[in-house]
C-alpha cells in the first residue's frame, strides 16, 4: 500500500514504464548468458536518449536460459502495475533477431484493430524496439551472431489486467507491455494544466505565434515533419485539450494546430475537453453516423458500430473509400473553433499509430 499523501504539496515523482522494465530485465538476462555477468542493477537508454539505472530483484541462470526481474515503480502515478514484479526469460537461438513471447501475466491479442496482429504477445512496438536495440548492441559487443527469444512475465498480471481495458479490447491472459517514452509521468491534473499554460505563454512571449498542441510523442513527430516547428512551439497537452483551448481565450496566438490519434480526435469531435478514458470514451455509433453523412452504406455503418476499436472503424471506412478521418477532424475543428477566439486560425490532424496523417481539417498555411 502506498503512503498517505502528504498535507503539503510536493513535486510528483515520475516512474518507469513496463516497457522499460522489460528492457532492463531482458538485457540483464541476456548479458548473463553471453558473458556470465550477474548484476543487481542494470542501465538502459530510454527512447529520447536518457540513461536510467534500474534495480534488479534477481538475475540468474535457469534451464535453457536466464531470467532477471525488477519491481515496477510507477512513481506517483496511480498505475495498476505499480509494485508488480516484472521478469524476463531469455533463451539463445541460432537464427539472428529477437522473437517475443507472452509469459505469465502478459496478454495475447485475440481481436483485430490493435497495433499488434491477432496471436501476437501484447508487447507494444516501442518496448519491442527498446529490447531489440539493447540486445542487438549487446550481441555486437560480445561478438554473438545468433538471436534471442524473450519471454516477458508479470507476476499477478492476469488479475491486474481485469482492472484495465485489455479484456474489452480482446487482449486476454494478462497485461500489455507499454510505453512510448519509457517514463511514467504522474497523473496530476493541476500540474499538467499549469505546464500547458506555461508552454503557451513561453511560446508567445518568444514570438512563436503558430503552436502545435499534441497528445503525445507520435503527434509531436508529425507536427515536426509537417511544419518543422521548434520544441518551444510544440505543446505537450496529453489528454487536456480543454486546457489549451480555454487558455487561448486569454493568450491568443495566430494559429493553433491540434494533433492526436484518431480515437482521441474523435472524442474532441464529440465535444469532450478531456480525452482521457477516465472521462470520455470513443462513441462508435457516432462514428457510424458521421460515416453515413459522407456516404457510408448501411452495412458499413453497422460494421463501424460493432468495431473493436476506433482504428478498426477507420480502417473499414478507408477500405470503402469513406474519408472518416477528415470528417472526424471537421467536427473536431468546429468544436475547437467554438471555444477559441475568432482571430485564432485552427486546424486539426488525426494520425494513426505510426504517425501517418489519416485525417485533416482547416487547411495548411
Amino acid at each position: 500500500m502506498r503512503d498517505e499523501t502528504a498535507e503539503q504539496p510536493a513535486p510528483l515523482r515520475s516512474g518507469l514504464t513496463t516497457g522499460s522494465c522489460a528492457t532492463a530485465t531482458s538485457l540483464a538476462a541476456a548479458r548473463l548468458l553471453l558473458n556470465g555477468n550477474s548484476a543487481d542493477a542494470v542501465q538502459i537508454v530510454l527512447p529520447k536518449g536518457k540513461q536510467v539505472q534500474m534495480r534488479l530483484e534477481f538475475c540468474r541462470l535457469i534451464e535453457d536460459g536466464a531470467e532477471a526481474g525488477t519491481i515496477k515503480d510507477a512513481g506517483d502515478d496511480p498505475d495498476v502495475t505499480h509494485g508488480a514484479l516484472l521478469y524476463s526469460r531469455v533463451r539463445l537461438q541460432a537464427e539472428p533477431g529477437i522473437s517475443f513471447k507472452a509469459g505469465l501475466g502478459v496478454g495475447t491479442v485475440t481481436r483485430p484493430g490493435l497495433v499488434l496482429g491477432v496471436g501476437e504477445p501484447a508487447i507494444n512496438p516501442v518496448p519491442r524496439k527498446m529490447i531489440s536495440d539493447h540486445l542487438n548492441l549487446l550481441a555486437a559487443e560480445c561478438g554473438y551472431a545468433g538471436g534471442f527469444e524473450v519471454t516477458v512475465n508479470v507476476e499477478g498480471g492476469e488479475a491486474l489486467a481485469l482492472k484495465t481495458m485489455n479484456p474489452r479490447l480482446g487482449i486476454l491472459g494478462g497485461l500489455s507491455i507499454l510505453g512510448t517514452s519509457g517514463i511514467v509521468r504522474p497523473f496530476s491534473c493541476a500540474a499538467y494544466i499549469a505546464s500547458i499554460h506555461q508552454g503557451i505563454d513561453v511560446a508567445k512571449t518568444n514570438g512563436y505565434l503558430h503552436i502545435a498542441a499534441c497528445t503525445g510523442n507520435a503527434s509531436e513527430d508529425t507536427m515536426r515533419r509537417v511544419y518543422d516547428l521548434p520544441e518551444i512551439a510544440l505543446i505537450e497537452m496529453g489528454d487536456f485539450v480543454g486546457a489549451v483551448l480555454k487558455h487561448l481565450r486569454k493568450v491568443p496566438v495566430d494559429k493553433l494546430s491540434l494533433c492526436g490519434g484518431f480515437g482521441k480526435i474523435s472524442k474532441l469531435a464529440a465535444g469532450h475537453m478531456d480525452l482521457h478514458s477516465r472521462h470520455s470514451s470513443i462513441d462508435l455509433p457516432q462514428l457510424a453516423e458521421w460515416a453515413a453523412a459522407i456516404g457510408a452504406d448501411q452495412a458499413l455503418q453497422q460494421s463501424i458500430r460493432e468495431a473493436n476499436t476506433s482504428q478498426q472503424a477507420l480502417a473499414m471506412a478507408s477500405a470503402a473509400g469513406i474519408a472518416l478521418g477528415d470528417e472526424v477532424c471537421r467536427h473536431a475543428l468546429n468544436f475547437a473553433r467554438s471555444v477559441v477566439p475568432a482571430q485564432v486560425q485552427v486546424e486539426v490532424f488525426a494520425i494513426d499509430r505510426q504517425g501517418g496523417i489519416v485525417g485533416h481539417a482547416g487547411g495548411f498555411a
